[in-house]
């Protein structure tokens, strides 16, 4: 062999090492290199404006100081890396390391997390928290671990209300005959209209606002950080103050990903994810309340703020929701709500 063959085949020696070398863990999630820096994308489908957009970014800054930029964690807001229909399975193959969906979406995995999507099941965020950090969320979180996904945390979004292009949703007999724009992946919320007579479409969060500025979907519901940020109230005439639904999220990761850091990067990720979690709560509710203003304070949208009375009216229209839905998401979750809130 000639001195020049030999210098060949050493380059290419050198070249598969340093390609191979470059990939952080093997297809059977080998942990990975201590030596290696660890990059996590973070894709999620709301404005970087958003309590959710807020705590991702903050939560890429706090992992990264505090392991010395050993991790890197890099947030893709606003369906610019997946829509809601492909997140989770980018996910679960792979292709990020981490996404925060609405529970809705996850209705299409486990049925139980339908649980959250029952409207008026919480009377504040403060029993929805008491339900998630505690044995109810500890049940959901375990259906997950099945589709090799992990959950880290719950986050809120806030309470959802209504809004329209057509008229004001009073009573329940004002959404006779109108359609709403639903979240993918939820029989619950295309039920809870059907209950009022009207029709669901589910869309992705990405094309809410044009299905409404062209007249698609008559309305839809959300919270108002969802409706400020996304414009929604610039093309919808009316505004019901519902607090009719709890709209959260849950920070989940690849599991198999997730085995494969060192132990020491889990813990920071674990501790700096729940701190996030306690400060991304309170920035949703000052967010809300600022957002309502803000809403209120444009004169685009007629606002109702739902009387007493009037939530009676729509519970009551809700009630087949009730008796569909609690034998599929299970008797023993529905009940366990119950008498949370009852001794709360």
């Amino acid at each position: 062999m000639t001195g020049r063959s030999r210098r060949i085949l050493v380059l290419a020696a050198l070249f598969l090492l340093f390609v191979t070398g470059c990939d952080q863990r093997g297809p059977d999630g080998e942990q990975v290199d201590p030596t290696e820096k660890i990059v996590i994308k973070f894709s999620h489908v709301v404005a970087e404006d958003t309590p959710k957009g807020q705590a991702a970014r903050r939560f890429a800054r706090l992992v990264q100081q505090r392991t010395g930029g050993r991790v890197e964690v890099q947030v893709f807001p606003n369906s610019t890396l997946y829509k809601d229909g492909e997140e989770m399975d980018a996910l679960r193959q792979g292709a990020v390391q981490m996404i925060a969906p609405t529970t809705s979406k996850l209705s299409c995995l486990a049925p139980q997390w339908q649980l959250l999507d029952l409207p008026y099941l919480f009377e504040s965020k403060e029993q929805v928290h008491q339900a998630m950090d505690g044995e109810i969320g500890q049940k959901l979180f375990a259906t997950l671990e099945h589709y090799n996904i992990h959950p880290l945390a719950f986050w809120d979004n806030g309470f959802k209300h209504m809004t329209s292009s057509e008229r004001p949703l009073v009573h329940p007999r004002d959404f006779a005959g109108l359609t709403f724009r639903v979240m993918i992946n939820s029989r619950v919320l295309e039920e809870q209209f059907r209950c009022l007579g009207a029709r669901a479409t589910a869309l992705p969060f990405s094309d809410v606002y044009s299905a409404l500025a062209a007249r698609q979907v008559d309305g839809q519901e959300n919270t108002m950080s969802n409706i400020y940020s996304q414009g929604f109230y610039e093309v919808q005439r009316y505004l019901t103050v519902s607090n009719h639904g709890f709209m959260g999220y849950v920070v989940l990761t690849n599991a198999t990903f997730w085995r494969s850091l060192p132990p020491d990067i889990r813990k920071v990720i674990e501790e700096t994810m729940a701190e996030v979690t306690l400060w991304e709560r309170e920035q949703a509710a000052g967010l809300n309340d600022k957002n309502f203003k803000q809403i209120e304070s444009s004169g685009k949208v007629k606002i109702h703020i739902q009387t007493p009375q009037e939530r009676v009216e729509w519970l009551a229209a809700f009630t087949p929701l009730y008796r569909q839905f609690t034998p599929v998401i299970g008797n023993e979750l529905v009940e366990a709500v119950l008498r949370m809130k009852k001794n709360s």
